[in-house]
């Protein structure tokens, strides 16, 4: 699984011209799942995540996390962090899980995520939508996180 998570200030997800989700401070996640990934790489992704030290500590260095400082996440499935953009001009997707499974793991992420931050604290996209996404990222900070392969 991997995850590309932004600090931001406030972030929200439109669909159809309807906002489904918005936080203040946190992090926005994009999410991708792969072929191979499972419920160990969720629940391992969703723990670094919600653990990452990249909030400023009181001499401004990035040492508190998500729990730390009891921000908000927005989690945003989205397959196309899963492409093979090794060669040529157009990105190829057999690497990204298919999408049934790849929903069933966002979901378990996400109740991972909601028993650990609390359900209150996670706001979400909607997955396999065409969605908008707004953020005024804080930093900019920005990280490509992922979980490691089962044999890996």
């Amino acid at each position: 699984m991997k995850g590309l998570i932004q600090r931001v200030s406030q972030a929200s997800v439109t669909v159809g011209g309807e906002q489904i989700a918005s936080i203040d401070t946190g992090l926005l996640l994009l999410l991708g799942v792969e072929k191979g990934d499972g419920e160990r790489e969720a629940r391992e992704l969703c723990r670094k995540i919600l653990t990452y030290r990249v909030f400023p500590d009181d001499a401004g260095r990035m040492n508190r996390s998500l729990q730390n400082i009891g921000g908000s996440l927005l989690v945003v499935p989205q397959f196309t962090l899963a492409a093979d953009t090794s060669s040529g001009t157009r990105p190829g997707f057999s690497l990204a899980a298919e999408p049934e499974h790849a929903n069933k793991l966002y979901e378990s992420f996400m109740a991972d995520a909601r028993s650990q931050l609390g359900a209150d604290k996670v706001s979400e996209g909607r997955f396999g939508a065409d969605m908008e996404v707004g953020l005024v990222n804080d930093g900019p900070v920005t990280f490509m996180l992922e979980s490691k392969k089962k044999g890996a």
